[in-house]
This record gives C-alpha cells, sequence and structure tokens, in this order.
C-alpha cells in the first residue's frame, strides 16, 4: 500500500555494509558491499579495515539501493541504522551517515538494534510477525533465545551464549581443519557428505541442572579440536566431513532442543529463527522436523535474509514508523554493547517514555554512563550534504 512507510535502513555493525529500503512489510531493496574476502586472509575480522570498507562503500551503495527500489531520497518516510550491538568503528560509521542523511533531508532517524532486527526480517517474508515472537538467534557473535510481546518496544531474553556463539566455533573449527573463513558455508557443505553419528562429541548445557535456555560451544570447540589434534599426532587421516557432519550435529541438536523447549514452556506456538548460522541446512532441517513433532509452526527467512543485511533494518524502522515509536535524536550514539531489551533508541525527550511499557522492566534501567549522550552532532551545511 502506498500510505505505508518507506524507510531506508543502513547496517554495518560487522563487515557487511548493508542498505535496504521497505515499504511497510514489502522489500523493494537490499543492496549489500561485503569485505568479507579482505578479512579472509587474517581469518576473521579486522575492526579497522571493516571500518574502512564501510567508509568506501556507504554512498555506492545507497544509491544503489535507491536505484533499485525506483525511489528518491525526498520520497523516504524515515531513516533506520544499526546504532548497535557491533563493532564499534563500524556502527559509527552507519550510525555518522544516517544522521547525515536524515539532517539533510529533514527526515527522523531510528537507532534501531541490531538483534531486533534479525527478528523483525521476518515480516518481509512471512508477514506480520505473531505477538509473542519466539525467536532464536544464531550468528557468529550471538546465540541467544528472545521472546519479544512487542517487536518495538518489549524484548525479553530467555537464553544467551555464556562464551563462544556458534557461529564462532564454526569459523574456529574451520581454521582447525584449515578450511578458511567463513567457516559456517563450508562445513555446511562438507557435513552433507559426512555421518553426524561417526564422533560423539559433546552437548553443552543440556544436563538436568543446567540453565535451561543458555548455550555454550566453548567446550565443544575444545573437545572438537583435541580430537583432530589427537589423530594428527598419531599419524592418521583426519576424516574431514564426519568431523565437520558430527560437529555441526552437536552444535544444532542442542540449538533446536533449547528452542523448541522454550516455545513449550513460554506456550508460544511458532519459532522464528534468524542471523547468519540460521543460513545452515542441517539447523533448518532439524528445526523444522521437531517443532513438527511439537506442533510449533517454524518461520525462518531466505538464507539472504539471515546474514547481516539492511533490509532487516528498514523492516525494523517501517515498524517504529508504523507504531509511532519515538524517532531518535541527531545525538544518536553507536552503542557496541546495546541490549536487546533496547529494540531502539529514542531521543533525549521520550528516553523514559512508558507510554509503551506493558508492565514489564525492558532494561531500561542502566549503569552510570550508558545513557547514550557519548557524542554530539556539530553543526554542519546542508549545502554539503547528499539532497
Amino acid at each position: 500500500m502506498v500510505d505505508e512507510p518507506l524507510v531506508l535502513g543502513i547496517e554495518t555493525s560487522c563487515d557487511e555494509t548493508g542498505v535496504g529500503i521497505v515499504r511497510g512489510t514489502t522489500l523493494l531493496a537490499d543492496a549489500v558491499a561485503s569485505s568479507v574476502d579482505t578479512h579472509a586472509r587474517f581469518g576473521g575480522v579486522v575492526p579497522e579495515i571493516a571500518s574502512r570498507a564501510h567508509l568506501e562503500a556507504m554512498v555506492p551503495t545507497i544509491e544503489r539501493a535507491l536505484k533499485d527500489a525506483g525511489v528518491s531520497a525526498r520520497d523516504l518516510d524515515g531513516i533506520a541504522v544499526t546504532a548497535g550491538p557491533g563493532l564499534a568503528g563500524a556502527l559509527l560509521v552507519g550510525v555518522s551517515a544516517a544522521k547525515a542523511y536524515a539532517y539533510a533531508l529533514g527526515k527522523p532517524l531510528y537507532g534501531v538494534n541490531h538483534l531486533a532486527s534479525h527478528i523483525c526480517v521476518d515480516q518481509l517474508e512471512h508477514g506480520k510477525l505473531p505477538e509473542p515472537t519466539m525467536a532464536l538467534l544464531v550468528s557468529g557473535g550471538h546465540s541467544s533465545l528472545l521472546l519479544a510481546p512487542d517487536i518495538t518496544s518489549d524484548v525479553r531474553p530467555l537464553g544467551a551464549t555464556i562464551d563462544d556463539a556458534a557461529g564462532e566455533a564454526f569459523d574456529k573449527i574451520a581454521r582447525v581443519l584449515d578450511l578458511g573463513f567463513p567457516g559456517g558455508p563450508v562445513i555446511d557443505r562438507l557435513a552433507r557428505e559426512g555421518d553426524p553419528r561417526a564422533i560423539a562429541f559433546p552437548r553443552g548445557l543440556s544436563g538436568s541442572r543446567d540453565p535451561a535456555y543458555d548455550f555454550s560451544f566453548s567446550g565443544l570447540k575444545t573437545a572438537v579440536a583435541r580430537w583432530i589434534e589427537a589423530k594428527r599426532a598419531a599419524g592418521e587421516e583426519v576424516p574431514v566431513r564426519d568431523v565437520a557432519a558430527s560437529f555441526q550435529e552437536a552444535v544444532v541438536d542442542v540449538l533446536t532442543r533449547k528452542a523448541v523447549r522454550a516455545c513449550v514452556d513460554e506456550g508460544v506456538d511458532h519459532l522464528m529463527i534468524g542471523g547468519g548460522v540460521a543460513a545452515n541446512s542441517r539447523l533448518r532441517a532439524l528445526a523444522q522436523e521437531r517443532c513438527e513433532r511439537a506442533g510449533i509452526r517454524l518461520r525462518v527467512p531466505r538464507p539472504g535474509l539471515c546474514t547481516d543485511n539492511g533490509a532487516m533494518v528498514a523492516a525494523l524502522g517501517a515498524e517504529m514508523v508504523a507504531r509511532n515509536r519515538p524517532a531518535s535524536d541527531l545525538e544518536l550514539s553507536a552503542d557496541s554493547s546495546l541490549p536487546v531489551t533496547d529494540p531502539h533508541v529514542p531521543g533525549r525527550n521520550h528516553a523514559h517514555d512508558d507510554t509503551h511499557d506493558h508492565g514489564h522492566d525492558h532494561g531500561h534501567d542502566r549503569a552510570p554512563g550508558h545513557a547514550h549522550d557519548h557524542d554530539h552532532v556539530h553543526e554542519i551545511s546542508k549545502d554539503n550534504l547528499y539532497s
């Protein structure tokens, strides 16, 4: 519908410069410039290199998104940007660009949460999110179980990783196996040719006395690395495909088991899975199998929307506009540790606005110094900015 909000979203939390444009829940453009190949030779993302790549890619990627969407920047109803969590320098590039465009165009600015955006992106594929939504977010930096009664104002963490995130474990095991970076896609591919029952790797935090919804993959990573080292020390060939399949099965077994349990315990009849690891074929298959057995509907965006992208930021921004959530102001800061309980960062005049409070603690009582007041916008001329 033409009266639905038209929003541009900017995502720069890690190594991908993502710019998306949505109208309501309809995706119009999803432009991505990735610097992953540059980081591959280092075996991981180098923050300084990522920030430089964002600077170089920002304007061309925004222009490409506008062209793909067939809209003018002046047509936008708002600009959304990932304010956190993520790499501080990378986030700062995106936030600075969003503030400049918002100021130049006279459009409202919405600093949104990276994790909440990963949930909201599913609206672009499967329609409006149910309320509440149960979400399993799995990426290189996060493994979280979240309950979201309202994606714009009320997101509650049920569980999270206590050490390595699942995606991080994939990358580290790929490095031990000399498979390169990133590790997720190559392990997924090799695992299809291996036996997931070949090696009995441990399932972390799966005991009856362990936290029901928390995750731990550090012990699994160590167990796999030691198994590989023992094989090599004995002069034996490492069965790479079986290792990949057995390791992957250990990860997705824990993820899906805990996610389904959370749905049952909370009385939620659906599960949304997001984040980069949600592109893993075995995670999708096992989640589908277990959800069907439990009578739970599974929602997983297509792989291209699971990895970091601007479309997810635009999707959450459009929802903020549609629900009349307060905009951020030009003093918005990048916050590398922005908690998921803050789906977005309202301006100072609304920082303690309880209008949309559902009677729950949303985590807004912050520690001293965590009030998004770290920087101040400088006076600039609109003549020097994009118009």
